[in-house]
This record gives C-alpha cells, sequence and structure tokens, in this order.
C-alpha cells in the first residue's frame, strides 16, 4: 500500500510534468523546407514552393493580383487568388518549362476567371436587390 505522502508527492510530479507540456509549442509541419516558400490557394491547400519560381511570370502576376486583392500583410501566411487545381496546372507548367506564350495565356485566363466571377457576383446581387424591390 501507497502512504498518502508518497501518493501526494506523485501527484505533483506529475502536474508539474504536465504544466510543462502544455507550454511546449511544437509545429507540425516545418514552415518551410530550405530553397522554398509556402503559398495558400484561395480554397485552403498549401503548397511548398520552390524559390526559382519565384522568377516566373506566372507567379508575379499571381503575387500582384494577390496584392490587389487581399492587401499586403506582415503577419499570416501568403493567399493567392486562385484555387488548387489551378496551382497544380501552374507548378505543372513551370517545371515542364512551358513556352513564354502558355504562361502568358495561363495568366489572361486566370484574369478573365476573376473578372467574370466578380461581374457575376455583381449581377446576382443586382437581381437580389431587383427582387427585393417589390
Amino acid at each position: 500500500m501507497i502512504s498518502t505522502k508518497k501518493l501526494v508527492k506523485m501527484a505533483r510530479k506529475w502536474q508539474k510534468f504536465a504544466a510543462a507540456g502544455r507550454r511546449k509549442i511544437s509545429w507540425s509541419r516545418p514552415v518551410a523546407e530550405q530553397g522554398h516558400f509556402v503559398v495558400y490557394s484561395s480554397d485552403k491547400r498549401r503548397f511548398m514552393i520552390p524559390l526559382a519560381f519565384l522568377k516566373s511570370e506566372i507567379f508575379t502576376a499571381l503575387f500582384r493580383m494577390a496584392e490587389e486583392e487581399f492587401g499586403v500583410s506582415n503577419s499570416g501566411p501568403i493567399m493567392l487568388p486562385c484555387n488548387s487545381d489551378f496551382m497544380d496546372y501552374a507548378i505543372s507548367m513551370i517545371q515542364r518549362h512551358a513556352a513564354e506564350d502558355l504562361e502568358k495565356a495561363l495568366i489572361m485566363s486566370l484574369n478573365t476567371c476573376r473578372y467574370s466571377s466578380l461581374s457575376n457576383d455583381q449581377h446576382e446581387q443586382n437581381q437580389q436587390l431587383f427582387v427585393s424591390s417589390f
């Protein structure tokens, strides 16, 4: 049988151990591997991109669009104004060293999709206002 003094001593030891464990901050995954940066798509998917891709026109345009749409922030992740399917396709184009014309066409398609989705949202809002005015 364990004495009460020994039991209290063990309980205090476990309390200290549990409190020390709560203070530790651990990352579930690395922020970024060496030579890479992390971006997120609009549907919150995480992409680890090689730094060499920063030279591509696609990423230059994506960063410019992100700045226009979300602004520049010192804290938080870098969000790009495209979905994960577009990111997968853009990354594969850069990896295959696609022609410059194809990159420009991809950028233009992204611009077109963005502006058409904005105009569709505006059109739906106008219809809602029209219906609610009766």
